[in-house]
This record gives C-alpha cells, structure tokens and sequence, in this order.
C-alpha cells in the first residue's frame, strides 16, 4: 500500500504522460503483484475558503457499508471493500446477461500522510461521490496579527493609540 503526501498544490498532468504511466505501473504491477496506484478511485481536491477544503472521491456503485474510513497517527486511510457477489442467489447471476460489463467493484485502499492540523470533519456519499470536508486549523499564536501604531500627543511622553474609523 502507497502512502501519499497530502499537498494542498495541484499536480501537472498531462494525458500522454498519464496514458504512458498507467502503462507502466499495470507492468510494473504484473511483475511484482501490487496493486496498480491507476487502480486508485479518482478525486478531486479544492479551497473551499482560507481554512476550509473538500475533497471528492468518484466511488461509483459502493454503498455507506462498502467503505471505511479511519485516521489513525496522522494517516488518512479510505478503504473500498465491495460485498462479494456470492451473495446474489443463483436465480439473479442467471437472469443478469451482460453485454458489457466495464463498472469493476474492486477492493481499494487510498491513503494519505495529514498534517496534524488538517481535521476531517464531515463525510457524505451520494451518486457516487463521497465528499470528505476537513479544516487546516493554524493555531492562534502563529496567525498574522496586526500591531496598532500609537503617537506621542501627551506631555507625559506615553504612547496614545488613536482609534481606525
């Protein structure tokens, strides 16, 4: 299983450099057994606002009980494990006839490295999609803060702070 970095920076892509990788990674995968990293669902990842982001996942056919996801010491991990056809009972596998057949349900792990102030605080699947919202919380003491700039109008010699309209 691959870990990812979780970068808030968009990635180049390029289809004929991604038409060729996917080639390789799928040999790459026959020669070693590993899963291909193509075989990773899709998704997107956006900036909502400054502390607020979104990330949508495509899992096309998966339902609520299909999927799990877990944070474990600052490791995101979303897992697709598809219920087994098995279950179906033989009268439904011989009344299906499929022309063709190219939505694969296959068990999938997707998994990234977050830094400690990134908190997934929401999920939701729907049509497909699961939408993961999270925070990058910046703590108080490393915010920008603004410094007023006082005067000295007295005869003291003491700093007089004068009021922004």
């Amino acid at each position: 299983m691959a870990y990812r970095s979780f970068s808030l920076i968009p990635t180049w892509n390029n289809n004929l450099l991604s038409d060729r990788f996917t080639q390789i990674d799928n040999l790459f995968s026959r020669l070693t057994g590993e899963a291909p990293v193509s075989d990773t669902p899709a998704y997107d990842l956006f900036q909502k606002n400054k502390e607020h982001y979104e990330m949508i996942v495509s899992v096309p056919g998966y339902t609520q009980d299909e999927l799990d996801i877990s944070v474990l010491n600052n490791h995101f991990t979303l897992r697709g494990n598809p219920k087994n056809e098995d279950t179906e009972s033989s009268e439904e596998k011989e009344s299906i006839s499929y022309l063709h057949k190219g939505i694969q349900k296959k068990g999938f792990s997707l998994s990234f490295s977050l830094e400690h102030r990134i908190m997934i605080y929401q999920a939701k699947l729907d049509n497909g999609l699961l939408t993961l919202q999270f925070t990058y919380d910046i703590p108080e003491q490393e915010k920008p803060k603004k410094i007023s700039i006082g005067s000295i109008n007295n005869k003291d010699g003491y700093a007089v702070k004068h009021n922004e309209s």
